[in-house]
């Protein structure tokens, strides 16, 4: 199987890397195009195996799936330069980019005006922690085959954790995903600056940060109970932990998380 992965910055490189040490794919199989040198270098010096293009599409007639990596405002001008190297019969497209749906890449995808022929595709949201395996990938779809969207899930659970979703729930479960990475970093902030004050160094406070969170979150993962459960067995009566809980409600803690996630929801 041969994939072109279009745009090889921060998230197309991360994806690369991680498909490398896939079960799936082999380095020599996949390829990449950019418009910067640079990022193609600093891929090809970890990757030498890897095939490189240079603002060129030429590997796209050849691949069975192609994965736009770019900003948004960018796919339809992508789109327009590889569709007619592309075979819809049995080529999957898969896109990153946010915000950009389904109905809009086949719009961009018609080869003719009045073309009813589009690829199949595939919509795939992750998040930063797919530079180490670890990311949440929301997959959508309307026109894939049972087949193609186990294929799908079997390459994305490779690289962390895939989850198939309607595109209807797609904006929700970025802001709770690829958003939400960004607020638990803040988290870790805010806690690692409380414990600064309190006498840590920074690297003491968040290596116990993190190590909490990791610990909290497999917790949650192994036995499936309500965080509200696991709460309750550190609120002893009178203790600490209530003490500052009811401290980080009261300075709107739960309504600030809440609030900012649905913010986040486009």
């Amino acid at each position: 199987m041969k994939i072109t992965i279009i745009g090889g910055g921060n998230m197309g490189g991360a994806i690369i890397r991680g498909l490398v040490k896939s079960s799936i794919f082999k380095a020599e199989d996949i390829s990449v195009s950019d418009v910067n040198q640079d990022v193609l270098n600093a891929l090809k010096k970890d990757i030498p195996q890897l095939n490189t293009e240079l603002d060129s599409y030429g590997s796209v007639s050849e691949a069975d799936i192609i994965l736009l990596a770019v900003k948004p405002w960018l796919v339809d001008n992508i789109i327009d330069r590889i569709k007619f190297k592309m075979d819809y019969d049995r080529q999957i497209l898969v896109s990153i980019a946010a915000g950009v749906d389904i109905a809009a890449l086949s719009k961009f995808l018609k080869k003719h005006s009045d073309d009813a022929l589009i690829p199949v595709i595939f919509r795939v949201i992750p998040n930063t922690a797919i530079a180490i395996r670890k990311s949440v990938n929301l997959i959508s779809t309307e026109n894939a085959s049972d087949e193609q969207k186990n294929l799908l899930l079997r390459i994305f659970n490779e690289l962390g954790t895939a989850i198939l979703l309607d595109e209807s729930k797609l904006a929700a479960g970025t802001a709770l995903t690829s958003c939400g990475i960004a607020y638990l970093f803040r988290y870790v902030r805010a806690a690692v600056l409380a414990g600064v004050e309190m006498g840590f160094y920074p690297k003491e406070a968040q290596n116990m940060v993190v190590e909490t969170m990791l610990g909290a979150a497999e917790l949650l993962k192994a036995n499936g109970e309500n965080p509200e459960a696991e709460i309750d067995k550190v609120t002893t009566p009178g203790g600490i932990t209530i003490k500052g809980l009811n401290e980080l409600e009261a300075n709107g803690f739960s309504n600030a998380i809440i609030n900012g996630i649905k913010a986040s929801k486009c």
